[in-house]
């Protein structure tokens, strides 16, 4: 799942070396943490979180069905 956010990601941003994703499980969620360079953070965001609601929604279709646990993506500051 972390290089599915990354192949989603790199494109969007002008600094794809520092794109990072972070994984953090428990028993009953996976949260990834998606860190970008500052001057790419509006750009993965998008105008009202338009491309981070697509993000979002790529993510958790392709683990609907992979996992028993709910599935998150954040995009740190």
């Amino acid at each position: 799942m972390q290089l599915l956010i990354e192949t989603i990601v790199k494109p969007l941003v002008d600094f794809p070396e520092e794109v990072r994703v972070e994984t953090d499980e428990n028993s009953s969620r996976i949260v990834y943490k998606l860190s970008v360079h500052p001057q790419d953070r509006g750009k993965v965001i998008g105008k009202q979180g338009r491309v981070a609601k697509a993000i979002r929604t790529i993510v958790y279709s392709a683990a609907g069905g992979h996992h028993k646990k709910k599935t998150y993506v954040d995009i740190l500051d």
